[in-house]
C-alpha cells in the first residue's frame, strides 16, 4: 500500500512554480500539460516537463505528468516526448471509454518498451470528468490497463453537465459514488477525488475531503500548496483512530484464538467486517509512517 493522499498540480510552463512544487509536501507532484497551459505553449512546455524531472531523480514527491486529452493533436507527442525513467505516471484527462485506455496503456507500452524501461511500470491515472465517462464507468474501471486507481475531475464534469459547482458539492455526489462503487467492483485501488478550486474556502476544502473520504476515496487532487496540509491531514488517521484500530485487531485476536469471532470493545462490536477495517487503518498508518509525512 503506498498512501498517495495529496496530488498536486503545477503548469508546465511557468518555471517558478515547477522549481517550488517539489518541496512543499505533496505525496505526488503533476506537472500540467493540459489546462494550465496555453494553446501555443503546449509543444515547447515538454521539454521544461521532462526537464524538471530529470534535475530531480531522488524527489521526495512522485513526479506525474498530465498530459492533454486522447482526442486531441497534443496527446501522441506529449506521451512520446515526457515518457522516460525520470517518470513515475501520467495523468490522463477526459477519458469516455475502456477502449480510451486500451489504446494509450498499448502506446505507453511502446514507448517503455523503446526507452528500456519495465513495460507497465508506469502509473496511469484516468480523470472521469464527463458525462459521458461517468456513464462509462464500470467498463472504465474493467478496462484490464495497467491502471490502479481512477480520479474524479468536478470542474470539467460541472462544465460538461451544466450544473452548478457549489461550495457543499452536493450536486457531486452522484459521480462520486458511480466512481468509488465501479472501483471497488474492479478491484481497483479507492480512487482520487476532485481539486477544489476556492482557494479562500479552507471550511469547504476541509468538507470536500471528508465527503471523499466518507465516500471510499484515499486523495485529493490539489492546485495549491496551502491545500496540501489540510488535505493530508484528512485522509491520514488521527492518533485516536489507530489507538482504537490497534486495540481491535489486539483484542480480536485474542477472542478468536479463544473461539469466539464478535466481542465488544469498548462500547463497539467487532466483527470480521469491523476488524478487516481496523487492520486497513493500522497498515495505512504504517505506510504513511514509512513515508516520513
Amino acid at each position: 500500500m503506498e498512501p498517495i493522499r495529496t496530488w498536486l498540480f503545477a503548469p508546465g510552463n511557468h518555471p517558478r512554480k515547477v522549481e517550488k512544487v517539489f518541496t512543499v509536501g505533496a505525496d505526488a507532484v503533476v506537472l500540467d500539460l493540459e489546462d494550465a497551459v496555453a494553446l501555443e505553449q503546449k509543444t515547447a512546455t515538454r521539454a521544461t516537463v521532462v526537464e524538471a524531472l530529470k534535475a530531480r531523480p531522488k524527489r521526495a514527491s512522485r513526479g506525474y505528468v498530465r498530459v492533454n486529452a486522447i482526442d486531441t493533436e497534443f496527446c501522441y507527442g506529449d506521451l512520446q516526448e515526457v515518457i522516460g525513467p525520470w517518470l513515475d505516471g501520467i495523468l490522463l484527462p477526459k477519458v469516455e471509454s475502456a477502449g480510451q485506455l486500451q489504446t494509450i496503456d498499448w502506446l505507453v507500452a511502446q514507448l517503455e518498451s523503446a526507452c528500456g524501461m519495465t513495460v507497465g511500470g508506469l502509473d496511469m491515472l484516468p480523470i472521469i470528468e464527463t458525462g459521458r465517462g461517468v456513464t462509462a464507468i464500470d467498463d472504465i474501471a474493467r478496462s484490464e490497463t495497467r491502471v490502479r486507481r481512477l480520479s474524479f475531475g468536478a470542474g470539467d464534469f460541472t462544465n460538461d453537465m451544466g450544473m452548478v459547482w457549489t461550495a457543499d458539492e452536493s450536486e457531486l455526489m452522484y459521480a462520486r459514488s458511480a466512481i468509488a462503487l465501479a472501483s471497488r467492483a474492479a478491484g481497483l485501488e479507492a480512487p482520487i477525488d476532485t481539486v477544489f478550486i476556492d482557494l479562500q474556502d479552507g471550511e469547504h476544502l476541509e468538507k470536500s475531503a471528508r465527503t471523499a473520504l466518507s465516500l471510499g476515496y484515499r486523495g485529493k487532487l490539489c492546485i495549491h500548496p496551502a491545500q496540501i496540509e489540510p488535505v493530508n491531514a484528512v485522509f491520514t488517521p488521527s492518533a485516536e483512530e489507530v489507538a482504537r484500530a490497534r486495540k481491535h485487531v489486539e483484542a480480536f485476536a485474542a477472542a478468536e484464538a479463544g473461539g469466539s469471532a464478535s466481542i465488544q470493545v469498548d462500547g463497539y462490536f467487532v466483527d470480521y467486517p469491523i476488524v478487516e477495517k481496523a487492520q486497513r487503518t493500522v497498515a495505512l498508518m504504517a505506510a504513511i509512517d514509512a513515508k516520513g509525512t
